[in-house]
């Protein structure tokens, strides 16, 4: 099953759904704003993209801005404010099987479910 976790206001997230349509094949949309991933998937999406929490946080959100930069973080202290603040949360991300990907570029998208 291929799922993405997508936010519709987004261009990036848009192109990401748009290449999944094209391809026929069937998948899942996660609109994690309204709902927000539990601790545990976070995690797990955290470890099929195989990168630290800090790589998934949107850092240019004024929300980062105002309470998180420049602070000495822990990697659960990271993924709590993404939980908390799931705007921050990096999109598209695209998961198949025990795999993903951030759709941006959306080439990346592409390589996941060729």
């Amino acid at each position: 099953m291929i799922t993405i976790y997508h936010n519709p206001r987004c261009r990036k997230s848009r192109e990401g759904l748009q290449i999944l349509e094209n391809s026929g094949k069937e998948f899942e949309v996660r609109k994690y704003l309204e709902d927000v991933p539990t601790i545990e998937e976070l995690r797990q999406i955290l470890k099929y993209l195989n990168i630290p929490a800090e790589k998934l946080v949107r850092k240019n959100e004024s929300i980062w801005k105002e309470e998180y930069k420049n602070k000495e973080l822990s990697e659960e202290e990271i993924i709590n404010a993404m939980l908390l603040h799931p705007k921050l949360i990096e999109r598209p991300i695209v998961i198949k099987d025990n795999e993903a990907v951030i759709g941006r570029p959306p080439e990346n998208i592409e390589q996941l479910i060729s």
